[in-house]
């Protein structure tokens, strides 16, 4: 038995205003505590990622679960995953609605079905069929951000690109979220869950719920969670590079670094990653204005930064 454990969290790599950040590291040290102490009590590192993810969900802060973007047409669909990294099994949801946590319905999916990824309507589906609980868009739904959804359809020259490299406008915006944890038995297991990006079109699914992209978890390397710019992040799937690098004999923090540098080279790409080894060394790394972090290290210490 391995009696190190630890976890660490993200609410998301972008232009975060100054007025928003204190919520953003109250949201992300809650999660990262909530999971460690989930550890701390025997759980595994699978139910410290989805304590961690469930408690952001629940968080209109983050862009993920209750408080998620709307898109063109005024609905919420989410992305989410979940792996862990012993059978590298995980599950995936993509483009659902009106669930409240995406990344338990991803579980559910790895553990209770014969399929890896399930999208849409026939996500939705199967939460009814397993019984999990739904809820309107409306539940779903921020004032602020149907506000914010109004005076983007007004803005003819709104790119979604200006969440992530820095937006003067400063309208109200949220970040993905997504927790990596060891547990004491030697457990990787990492998550991720989203909103996706604001007016998206119908149907878009970012890197978030795309196995090697949004996570990845692997015992014999690491775990990781991504965010960012999911049409960038996708095509250099960092989630993999950083365990692949770790594999190789980099640290956490150096492949991390490296990826990302990867990432802004070779497809001009904005976003941030977050990485825990099997020996409970940490990494994470971004190109954005911030990234929302919080951590609770293999002897008990909380760090949590933007």
């Amino acid at each position: 038995m391995n009696m190190s454990y630890a976890i660490i969290v993200h609410g998301g790599a972008w232009d975060i205003p100054l007025d928003e950040q204190e919520g953003h590291k109250v949201g992300c040290l809650k999660a990262a505590r909530l999971g460690y102490h989930f550890m701390d009590e025997g759980g595994s590192a699978l139910n410290a990622v989805e304590v961690a993810v469930r408690s952001m969900e629940e968080d209109p802060v983050f862009d993920a679960g209750r408080g998620s973007f709307l898109n063109s047409e005024a609905d919420v669909e989410m992305d989410a995953m979940i792996m862990e990294g012993k059978n590298l099994d995980f599950g995936s949801v993509a483009a659902v609605q009106s669930i409240s946590h995406p990344v338990t319905l991803a579980r559910r999916i790895m553990e209770t079905s014969p399929h890896c990824m399930l999208v849409g309507e026939g996500a939705l589906k199967f939460a009814r069929s397993i019984c999990m609980e739904t809820v309107t868009t409306a539940e779903l739904l921020t004032n602020k951000e149907f506000e914010r959804w109004k005076r983007i359809k007004a803005d003819r020259d709104y790119q979604v690109r200006r969440i992530f490299e820095g937006d003067p406008g400063k309208l109200e915006k949220r970040g993905t979220v997504g927790a990596v944890a060891l547990d004491r038995y030697g457990l990787i297991a990492a998550a991720t869950s989203t909103g996706g990006t604001p007016n998206k079109l119908p149907g878009r699914v970012g890197d978030s719920p795309i196995v090697g992209c949004g996570a990845y978890a692997d015992n014999d390397s690491a775990g990781v969670s991504t965010t960012g710019l999911g049409e960038s992040l996708m095509k250099v799937i960092p989630a993999r590079r950083v365990c692949d690098s770790v594999k190789n004999g980099m640290t956490p923090l150096d492949a991390s670094i490296e990826t990302i540098q990867y990432l802004k080279r070779r497809v001009n790409g904005l976003g941030g990653v977050i990485a825990l080894d099997h020996k409970g060394h940490m990494g994470y790394a971004f190109n954005t204005p911030h990234m929302a972090c919080a951590s609770v290290d293999v002897n008990g210490k909380a760090t949590v930064f933007i």
